[in-house]
């Protein structure tokens, strides 16, 4: 786990031009990642998301480190309208990697 952390944590450094891990961080092409475990899609504050995002956290969805995996492998496919505009992670292992570091409490 340590090693999937440690790779995710470098991973992380090219979502870094459009995501902070500082939760006082706006402005930002994407929300912030700080506290993402259990937290409601689409709900950083400060953060303009797009309405697939806000209807999911309507639903009370919430990111978990497979939902985050799966999220990462195709953000259009699991939520029509995303405007996240980072293709997809296509190594499986790349992305359990990437969740596993975003999952770590800040």
């Amino acid at each position: 786990m340590a090693q999937d952390v440690a790779r995710g944590e470098r991973l992380f450094e090219t979502c870094r031009s459009c995501h902070s891990l500082d939760s006082g961080k706006a402005g930002m092409a994407g929300p912030h990642l700080a506290g993402l475990n259990g937290r409601t899609v689409g709900s950083a504050a400060g953060f303009d998301y797009s309405p697939a995002l806000k209807a999911a956290g309507a639903q009370g969805v919430r990111w978990d480190a497979e939902r985050l995996a799966a999220y990462l492998a195709d953000p259009e496919a699991m939520f029509r309208g995303s405007w996240m505009s980072a293709p997809g992670l296509g190594d499986p292992a790349d992305r359990a990697a990437l969740a596993a570091f975003l999952m770590q409490p800040r």
